[in-house]
């Protein structure tokens, strides 16, 4: 990167100076006026942001006293609307419906909204679900549903009376199209570039009424990806394509166990390497520095750091599941408790009790772009260049580890190229300025692929219990569920833990559809040693809705019903819930029989849930083979997240998210031996191949309720889906996860 492009780079960031030098308009509005309890946020900001620095040329809102002014629209004289985004793009598609929420009000010509990525400061861009300047949890358009389009409305008001005082002219006879205000009775009009500075003059409406559904015209319909021409030109730039003056670029090789630290390293040998100009040695990890990443890769094989194992070096995937197993013999932190289900369990005759314990493995992430982070250090200030998830945190991190004020540490934040959770994390961070610390020079610190897979932060492993009764007539009248698991809130978001109880942990589990007149679901809080867990895509739903639509499995089963009459003889209080269940299956055929596969058994497997305030259900339709290989030929989803921004970015987040929960569900598991993760890179930690891949076929419920999360719930049903259906193909009901491994071993 040349200097002006640095410069340039840094002003992704919201400028003040900005509005003051190209004129126009400039808008504050607050994420926090829709919080998720329909209650004003608190304002976190210590003051609010200054009109005097904006200047004549920008108007702050007029919002009402306690709201955090979070997020900025601006508004140039050549008519461009530039929209200060707080969500970083990875592939989900914020940067499409964002701007689409914008403009649906306001009236633009979404060809004309531009996107600044917001830079790190949780008082301004804190997101109104989730409580920080965090992209996760399919929040996005539920977060920005309502402030969003309330912005561009207030924006379009003010533009629209400064046409109407210009023109003297009433405001009601007056049209806003395409980024235009038009006055049909004396064919005049005025692009938002040119009512810009008047509009900036005039006073924001506190309240404004929000289009009917019957009248979007960019809502609701399917549009192309803004961010796909810079993503197919290789003009996109992702964290890994920084490039500073004089940088270094850096591999990095960290103990093979959690804990260990460095014992030795050849420095000589790295250092004759041709193009090697640095080695670097913190307590845990050694880092060779080099004019570009292959020779650094060079250095660092010759340097051939040796590493003290720890406390940690006798961990293993057997010892960490025997403690997990002990574990969930105890009692757990009550989630939910209706009537008194273990009662009714130990209750003799009656009906009949099932029992079951489903494990889930640790997954790594394996996302496209590897763990990255690039690191300018001085004196006095530090910058980064990275693709976070969490730009606040990143930005905290940094601050911590060189001891400099919060406001001297800049981050720069870019394209993700995959995130699934991972980049929620900021270890990668810590590392990278922590080596830039003893770098000379800017500094770029690239995982290799084996780093990255054996030095993530893992989806945790679940071991669960679970019990329920069946009357005489074979439906349930009793259902028990105790969770195992690590804690993740209980690191990343401590007050989010209620009573013992990790929601996350639970949720899919403590929040079930099925009406079951008793039933109790508790949570039993086991760390493992040596693992470090995080958020995985879909976390606690893609756990739960496995364990939770297997086993409503097999009680359909037990009862000798059919699994989708059984399930909708418990829906009946979930009409959302019921409907899609009832799409899915007509859409599938269910109830028809497969087409035969030579040489090879056939079954259809279905599952419901409601997580991310979304509604789905899927079939799948598989393939075994007499060696336990799985084909999945086809996946029909019905979804029902209320209000759709944009279907065809629905669609896309259903296809892929079910790709990437398919490749766990079959095939992908982190296992340990001597402290030491065994996976390495995708020839044993599985990612589906095209031909591998599924027809997925995608029916979205036509709905005006307030929208529901999107990115993450296709990942959360395709397990169970799958597994029901090798149920149905070969009578192996599967309860450990993955499929391949349990099929084969049977």
């Amino acid at each position: 990167m040349e200097t002006k492009d640095k410069v340039s780079n840094a002003r992704r960031g919201f400028m003040k100076a900005g509005a003051v030098a190209g004129g126009g308009l400039l808008f504050g509005f607050s994420l926090f006026g829709c919080s998720r309890d329909g209650k004003e946020g608190r304002n976190d900001r210590k003051e609010k942001p200054s009109e005097t620095a904006v200047g004549q040329a920008a108007t702050a809102a007029s919002e009402p006293a306690g709201l955090a002014h979070d997020a900025f629209i601006r508004i140039d004289r050549e008519g461009i609307v530039t929209l200060i985004i707080h969500k970083v793009e990875m592939g989900q598609g914020t940067f499409t419906s964002m701007p689409m929420l914008l403009a649906e009000e306001l009236g633009a010509d979404l060809s004309k909204v531009k996107l600044e990525q917001a830079p790190a400061d949780n008082s301004l861009y804190a997101d109104p679900m989730l409580g920080g300047q965090v992209t996760g949890g399919s929040t996005s358009v539920r977060g920005a549903w309502k402030p969003l389009r309330e912005a561009g409305a207030k924006v379009r008001t003010v533009l629209v009376q400064a046409a109407a005082q210009t023109w003297k002219v009433d405001q009601k006879e007056l049209s806003v199209v395409g980024g235009t205000v038009r006055h049909a009775a004396s064919n005049r009009s005025a692009h938002f570039g040119e009512l810009a500075d008047a509009a900036s003059k005039l006073q924001f409406p506190k309240t404004v009424t929000l289009k009917d559904a019957a009248d979007f015209t960019l809502i609701g319909k399917s549009l192309k990806r803004l961010d796909s021409p810079v993503k197919t030109n290789g003009q996109a730039m992702f964290g890994i394509d920084a490039r500073l003056p004089n940088m270094g670029i850096a591999a990095v090789m960290a103990s093979p166990v959690l804990g260990g630290k460095v014992a030795a390293v050849d420095e000589q040998k790295a250092m004759a390497v041709k193009g090697v100009r640095q080695v670097l040695r913190i307590e845990g990890a050694v880092a060779v520095v080099a004019d570009n990443f292959w020779t650094a890769k060079q250095g660092l094989l010759a340097a051939a750091p040796r590493f003290d194992d720890g406390p940690n070096a006798k961990v293993s995937t057997a010892s960490i599941v025997a403690d997990m197993a002990k574990a969930a013999e105890g009692t757990g932190a009550i989630a939910t408790n209706k009537g008194d289900a273990l009662k009714v369990l130990g209750q003799e005759g009656g009906g009949r009790r099932i029992d079951a314990v489903y494990e889930m493995p640790f997954l790594a992430h394996a996302t496209m772009e590897p763990m990255n982070c690039t690191v300018d250090l001085r004196a006095d200030a530090c910058e980064l260049w990275v693709g976070t998830q969490v730009p606040a945190l990143a930005q905290g991190a940094a601050a911590k580890v060189t001891g400099l004020p919060i406001e001297k540490v800049k981050v720069h934040n870019h394209y993700l190229g995959g995130g699934f959770g991972r980049r929620l994390e900021v270890d990668n961070v810590l590392q990278a300025v922590a080596f830039a610390k003893l770098a000379k020079g800017p500094l770029k610190v690239i995982w290799t692929r084996e780093e990255d897979i054996q030095h993530d932060m893992y989806r945790p492993y679940y071991y669960d219990r679970l019990s329920a009764k069946l009357d005489d007539k074979g439906m349930p009248v009793a259902w028990f569920h105790r969770v195992t698991g690590s804690s993740i809130m209980s690191r990343f978001a401590p007050p989010m833990v209620k009573n013992g109880v990790d929601p996350d942990a639970v949720e899919g589990a403590a929040d079930l559809q099925y009406t079951i007149p008793d039933m109790r679901v508790e949570y039993v809080r086991h760390e493992p040693p040596g693992v470090p867990t995080a958020f995985w895509r879909g976390v606690g739903p893609t756990h739960n809705i496995f364990v939770v639509e297997s086993f409503i499995d097999e009680l359909a089963y037990a009862s000798k019903t059919d699994p989708v009459a059984f399930r909708r003889a418990l829906l009946q209080k979930s009409p959302r819930t019921l409907g899609v269940l009832n799409l899915a299956a007509q859409k599938a055929g269910w109830g028809r029989p497969l087409k035969p596969v030579a040489g090879r058994k056939v079954g259809r497997g279905i599952s419901t849930q409601f997580a991310f305030g979304s509604y789905m259900s899927q079939v799948a339709e598989v393939s075994v083979g007499p060696d336990g290989d799985v084909r999945v030929h086809r996946v029909v989803c019905a979804v029902d997240c209320g209000q759709n921004v944009n279907p065809d970015g629905i669609i896309a987040q259903m296809e892929g998210g079910i790709v990437f929960g398919a490749s766990a569900a079959l095939w992908d598991q982190i296992t340990h031996e001597n402290g030491r993760v065994q996976q390495t890179n995708f020839g044993d930690y599985r990612v589906m191949r095209m031909n591998e891949a599924p027809t997925v076929e995608v029916y979205i419920v036509n709905s005006h309720d307030e929208p529901g999360g999107i990115g993450e719930p296709g990942t959360a049903g395709i397990a169970p889906a799958i597994s029901n259906a090798v149920f149905a193909a070969t009578g192996r009901r599967v309860r450990k996860l993955p499929i391949a491994e349990q099929l084969k071993k049977a």
